[in-house]
């Protein structure tokens, strides 16, 4: 069986570059997480992890990505708000990109999840406003 040329290959210029982007788009929404639990540093450290990885500033070894991930996940379900949730959360599948790059595609949809919920909006759709009659 033939290899795709397109493929991504682990710790190539692409998977460095998905891990940027999914660090970058974490980041965004990070201080809707920090506003709630200021002292709970566990989805900076991943961010931070990642975005040094994909600038070649910082080798990863799996146990600690691993530990990254979960942690920010377990910051995720500490929270009260949903807002607050889903940027955890981003960070969590962010630092993941490192094991699995197609991770990178998890972080916008819960970046905006994060955006939405810290406007009131329904997560999961908008509804369109209607006037009454």
């Amino acid at each position: 069986m033939k290899k795709s040329s397109r493929s991504l290959v682990r710790n190539s210029d692409y998977h460095r570059l998905f891990a940027l982007k999914a660090a970058k788009d974490a980041e965004r929404v990070l201080p809707l997480f920090e506003a709630e639990r200021p002292h709970d540093p566990r989805p900076r450290r991943a961010i931070e992890a990642i975005r040094d990885w994909a600038q070649g500033n910082l080798e990863l070894r799996l146990a600690e990505v691993r530990k990254l991930s979960l942690g920010s996940h377990a910051a995720a379900r500490a929270t009260k708000s949903q807002a607050a949730r889903y940027a955890a959360r981003a960070a969590g599948q962010a630092i993941a990109t490192w094991h699995v790059p197609t991770h990178a595609m998890a972080v916008p949809a819960y970046a905006w999840r994060a955006i939405a919920a810290s406007k009131g909006e329904p997560s999961s759709k908008r509804r369109k406003k209607t006037r009454a009659a």
